[in-house]
């Protein structure tokens, strides 16, 4: 799985490193702390301190909730061939 957005992330970087940066530069500029996003997204403060820190292993309904704060989700995409992206009709 992995998150689409416009910055760009170099491959050799984790997911979940990816997201864990994706929060919390968005929790940042949103001048939250991570208590009022944990409040706001509706799970534990520990899930967000987790999840910040790149816990390999996060249940990806709560990174939803989480990211849809910021207006994202969490969701599989096809990988692209040299070619050009994957066939819509396949």
């Amino acid at each position: 799985m992995y998150i689409v957005y416009k910055t760009f992330i170099p491959d050799e970087v984790p997911m979940n490193s990816t997201i864990s940066l994706f929060v919390k530069e968005r929790r940042r500029r949103l001048a939250l702390t991570q208590p009022e996003l944990a409040d706001r997204a509706g799970v534990g403060l520990r899930f967000i301190r987790e999840l910040e820190r790149g816990k390999p292993s996060v249940r990806v309904d709560k990174v939803n909730q989480v990211l849809s704060l910021f207006g994202h989700q969490l969701a599989p995409v096809r990988p692209t061939t040299p070619e050009g992206p994957p066939n819509a009709e396949s």
